[in-house]
């Protein structure tokens, strides 16, 4: 192998072994690292220099064996074979191995060695088994197994300059003068015979987390647990981001205004300050929220608190025909439904998979934030409900437990009827809890906020420019006799936007939704988020002198005088934005993950029926109590 082709370092390891660490440590990335099983759903490619020469390394799944059970596990065997298209085979491997679990991890090792592959051996989490007593003779592991072996602790960048150095010849790595048994039985006696060798002193149970689980996984107090985090996680959402959201609220009004000051030319005035600025800025604003659930779920997750919670919820789950696996995939949704699909990879059935591919977009996305965030923001009250609970965090932690429930009753109905079956039995390792370092925590959050941030500079502006063109053209010369902002008013409903969101006003007005709702719900198809940057556009165009959530307020109806946006009719957009499915995204990874158009739109069609039919009773039972 010459220089000039890179050296393919596959990383190999069971589920929270800490694979995915060890790559960002390696690579400089920033992949997503969490204290459960279940994060890494396909493989990633980093590169890596080691001494001039190129490398890549392959972070592939979690798999506790090469005899796969689940579309991850096959990811691994695949790659390994070099079976998968455009896809080399690796060089060579890293197995990646917990110190505290080492004899589940030597069954793996076994696999690999097997394979004949030059491999060293990467022990993790050796920080955490000195704090729990235990002690582990490295040199004797290596000179059991064969191979050479690095003791590591990823996050803090001990013992890499040792395992960087053994990279670069991959070639030059002992390997075992004999290979594992291949009876899975008789390698489990390999393995205990290793251990018996080279662990000096088990580690012995960690007295704090074992005090921690003793609440966090009662019957009882775990899901009592689990609601006070909720109710004080959904308060700070808005008790802490509200400030920073007023201040990029006016740094995007004065930026507008100074558009229009200093560009000439109305038409591109016009689309510079109301298409771009107002458009892309008005989902921007909602940018220290969406930092602020970031924030708060990586913590969560990196604690090792995310996997108790898949244990407490394992028996209503199993209840709906579902296993603690499709808990964690559905958790993951509630970042973003595009890796919470990916994640149910993980599991085994492929009947569990699809039932929860199929109720994944009910859990509630970050997507959904900015549409929660300004509705609640303009018209549900900032009041104390009891102590420091606010009326507002409790709206947004409602909708929050509706779009779950309503997953849970889906799957239970689903699993049912359309899909009939068992599901499979739970098992899951719990993590130890391990506090994550700041630079990890982070970057995570970084990470998703750039996300967020390119989003809103890809997708969002691309609709911003596409809704000012549809809402500008073509241009009618309003009534000579009319006011500045109804003359504006006119030229909307004369649009093509207008003309649209008018044929589709008879379909939505039983919702209580009017022509300007109807031109949101049609472009946020493309995205959730779009409507906010739609309702920006629409508002600022007829009332440039007020932020969008004055505009919401003030907006009323020409022919009644009453208010868009009343009690009935805002508690029906947000239980439609709850259940519907309006994101393409979404919709492609479906298609992806199941080969088949047919349940994208089966998905698509069952969540706009439930939609529709969940805001029509929402308005109506909301329009009679107010």
């Amino acid at each position: 192998m010459t220089d000039a082709v890179p050296l393919r370092l596959g990383l190999v390891g069971s589920p929270n072994a800490g694979k995915t660490t060890l790559f960002n440590a390696l690579t400089g990335l920033r992949a997503r690292v969490g204290n459960y099983p279940g994060v890494t759903v396909e493989r990633r490619e980093g590169a890596l220099e080691m001494g001039g020469r190129r490398g890549v390394v392959i972070d592939l799944p979690g798999t506790y064996s090469l005899d796969p059970i689940s579309a991850d596990e096959a990811v691994v065997l695949q790659v390994l074979e070099g079976a998968m298209p455009d896809v080399p085979a690796p060089d060579a491997l890293l197995i990646v191995a917990d110190a505290c679990s080492l004899e589940r991890s030597l069954l793996l090792v076994g696999d690999v060695l097997r394979r004949g592959v030059p491999a060293c051996l990467v022990v993790t989490m050796l920080d955490e088994l000195a704090a729990r007593g235990g002690s582990l003779d490295l040199t004797r592991l290596e000179a059991a197994l064969g191979i050479p072996v690095v003791g590591v602790v990823g996050h803090r960048g001990l013992g890499l300059g040792r395992l960087q150095a053994l990279l670069a010849s991959p070639d030059d790595w002992s390997r075992p003068p004999i290979a594992p048994p291949a009876d899975r039985l008789e390698r489990a006696g390999w393995a205990d015979s290793i251990v018996s060798h080279t662990v000096t002193q088990r580690p012995g149970s960690h007295r704090v987390s074992e005090a921690i689980d003793r609440v966090v996984l009662h019957p009882v107090g775990g899901p009592l647990l689990f609601t006070a985090v909720m109710v004080g996680f959904f308060q700070l959402i808005f008790a802490w981001a509200t400030p920073a959201m007023d201040w990029i609220d006016g740094i995007v009004g004065t930026l507008a205004e100074v558009v229009r000051a200093q560009v000439t030319q109305p038409a591109l005035a016009n689309f510079l300050a109301d298409g771009l600025v107002a458009g892309v800025g008005s989902v921007v604003i909602f940018l220290p929220q969406i930092i602020l659930l970031f924030s708060v779920l990586y913590l969560l997750e990196d604690v090792g608190y995310m996997a108790r919670a898949a244990f407490v919820v394992d028996r209503a789950m199993a209840r709906i025909g579902l296993e603690g696996r499709a808990f964690v995939a559905l958790l993951s949704s509630y970042a973003c439904a595009v890796p919470g699909i990916m994640a149910t990879r993980t599991l085994p059935s492929p009947r569990d998979r699809l039932l929860t591919i199929l109720v994944a977009p009910l859990m509630t996305c970050s997507a959904r934030l900015p549409v929660y965030a300004l509705l609640i923001g303009a018209f549900v009250p900032a009041r104390d409900v009891w102590g420091p609970i606010g009326l507002q965090g409790l709206v947004l932690l409602a909708l929050y437990l509706l779009g779950g429930v309503t997953a849970l009753a889906a799957a239970a109905l689903l699993g049912r009827t359309l899909l009939p079956g068992e599901g499979l039995p739970f098992t899951m390792e719990l993590p130890s809890y391990r506090w994550p370092t700041p630079r990890l925590w982070l970057s995570q959050v970084w990470g998703s906020a750039a996300a967020f941030l390119k989003r809103a500079g890809t997708i969002i502006l691309a609709a911003s420019m596409v809704l000012w063109v549809l809402l500008t053209f073509p241009r009618v010369e309003p009534p000579a006799h009319l006011s500045p902002a109804a003359a504006a008013s006119y030229s909307l409903v004369h649009s093509a936007a207008g003309r649209l969101g008018h044929a589709l006003e008879p379909v939505i007005a039983p919702l209580g939704f009017d022509w300007k709702i109807g031109i949101g719900l049609v472009a946020s198809l493309a995205a959730r988020e779009v409507i906010v940057a739609t309702l920006a556009q629409i508002y600022a165009s007829s009332d440039e002198d007020a932020s969008l959530r004055e505009a919401l307020q003030r907006d009323t109806r020409p022919a009644t005088g009453e208010p868009v946006f009343t009690p009935a009719t805002v508690a029906s957009l947000l239980v439609f934005f709850v259940f519907a499915l309006q994101c393409m995204s979404t919709l492609a990874i479906i298609r992806r993950e199941t080969n088949s158009w047919r349940w994208p739109a089966f998905a698509f069609g069952y969540l706009l029926v439930l939609a529709y039919g969940a805001s029509f009773i929402t308005y109506r039972i909301v329009g009679w109590l107010t």
